[in-house]
């Protein structure tokens, strides 16, 4: 199985696609391979600045805690406890985020055995061994390893709460498909979708899979944002909270940790979503679902 790196540099990098594609081998994605780290440390490139949150030895300890914590269950539990720490950890803006490459970085030259635990399919009934999608080295945000669980954090989070995190990394289906979708930038969208969830309205990955294509469609004739809309957001707990990676302590194992001090979204906002989208739910068409006969 692909080990953990053997050279691992103080500071997270970048790594570009093309860099990338010259390590993504048959026998990485099969679990075979380990990264050379030192040949791939030396192609990539470093950040501009220097940054407290770009310290890799905070992000590699969450991936050994993780590891030795989910080592013997299904390796989809590890997302809802590594979510909300991985965004608290780096503590990145938005813009920050999208830089494609740091998380490519993360997966090649920080935690491919990582990327192999979570994502490595069983093998094949023919007898071919299992496999990664490449893409969870250098696909898109809503499948890339690291980037959709720091995504999934950052829309799903109400303010400096990562509870609706943890509820929402629970459901495979919302970070397979919610994510893709425009709408979850919306906080009260999300919201409402993770309280359906809690409420039990929302449970199975067919549910999930009818409900957000119905959020989707009725977004296109009815503005979420103008009849549930947020709080407008002000930049100021962000930057204060990434000001203070300097001096912050390890993200907690064993609570929640917390995000900026942002103002939550409002209560009667998510309300009013959760009231329409249970309206839109009860018309969706769930495979497998049977309408009740009256006797």
């Amino acid at each position: 199985m692909t080990s953990r790196p053997e050279h691992l540099p103080e500071q997270l990098a970048l790594i570009s696609d093309v860099q990338a594609a010259e390590y993504i081998s048959i026998g990485l994605l099969e679990g075979r391979d380990d990264i050379p780290s030192i040949a791939l440390n030396k192609i990539a490139e470093p950040f501009p600045y220097d940054d407290a949150r770009l310290r890799l030895h905070r992000v590699r300890d969450l991936i050994d805690y993780v590891l030795d914590k989910f080592r013997e269950t299904r390796p989809t539990a590890a997302d809802a406890w590594l979510a909300p720490r991985l965004h608290e950890t780096l503590r990145l803006t938005r813009r920050e985020a999208a830089e494609k490459g740091l998380w490519t970085y993360l997966a090649l030259g920080v935690a491919p055995d990582y990327v192999i635990w979570r994502h490595l399919s069983e093998p094949k009934a023919d007898g071919s061994p299992g496999r990664v999608a490449r893409d969870r080295f250098v696909g898109p945000h809503y499948k890339q390893t690291f980037a959709r669980l720091w995504w999934a954090a950052e829309l799903f989070r109400d303010g400096s709460d990562y509870r609706p995190v943890v509820v929402a990394c629970g459901n495979q289906d919302i970070l397979n498909s919610a994510l893709r979708l425009d709408i979850i930038d919306h906080r009260p969208t999300a919201l409402a979708l993770v309280e359906l969830m809690e409420r039990g309205t929302v449970r199975t990955g067919r549910e999930v899979n009818a409900m957000t294509p119905a959020i989707n469609v009725a977004a296109a004739t009815l503005m979420y944002d103008l009849i549930a809309p947020d709080v407008e957001r002000d930049g100021e707990p962000l930057r204060d909270w990434i000001a203070g990676a300097e001096s912050s302590l390890p993200s907690p194992r064993n609570t929640l940790p917390q995000g900026p001090e942002e103002e939550r979204a409002p209560e009667e906002a998510v309300g009013r979503l959760v009231g329409h989208f249970e309206e839109l739910f009860a018309e969706a068409q769930v495979r497998g679902r049977t309408s009740d006969v009256s006797e």
